[in-house]
């Protein structure tokens, strides 16, 4: 995996993101905190933890250690303004962090304990797939969610995204 690659699996994750937090400032207050049946709930809760998962690697990635990373709740970003000016800020510290890596720095290794106690060995470039991977299970269901609201993102697919790409510089 080169991070040229990487930077792209990143732009399409803001680009669906933003597709999504569009489609959640059309939703009304109360359906954006209203409870929901996905494993995170409402459209909020599935939000607010997709972004906890993101923040919470990347400065697992930067600091190399879980301890005293902050979780996000819901009640940290009760309003759609809140979690957009959050999601931005993660967006543009994630964004940094990548800006500072090599070819050589995905093929390094990872090690941390997971919460049932096994010992991990993961390969930095897995673990940024990941991510965005999760990121998409995770907007499947938000989409869902607003399309209900009549509130549809649209498509989200990767080839959609790379028919409107293009790369910087």
């Amino acid at each position: 995996m080169k991070i040229q690659d990487i930077l792209i699996l990143y732009d399409y994750n803001y680009w669906a993101d933003a597709r999504i937090l569009a489609g959640g400032a059309r939703v009304s207050a109360e359906q954006f905190a209203a409870p929901g049946t996905f494993p995170f709930g409402g459209l909020r809760g599935t939000q607010v933890h997709t972004l906890d998962a993101e923040q919470g690697w990347r400065m697992f990635f930067q600091g190399q250690s879980w301890a005293g990373i902050p979780e996000l709740k819901e009640t940290d970003l009760p309003t759609r303004e809140l979690l957009q000016a959050r999601w931005r800020d993660e967006e543009a510290a994630m964004r940094t962090y990548l800006a500072g890596l090599s070819d050589d720095d995905l093929n390094g290794h990872l090690y941390y304990t997971a919460d049932n106690g096994e010992k991990r060995d993961r390969v930095l470039w897995h673990c940024l797939v990941h991510v965005v991977n999760h990121g998409t299970q995770h907007r499947s269901e938000a989409a869902a969610l607003l399309t209900g609201f009549g509130c549809s993102p649209g498509d989200l697919d990767f080839t959609v995204f790379m028919n409107q790409y293009k790369p910087p510089g």
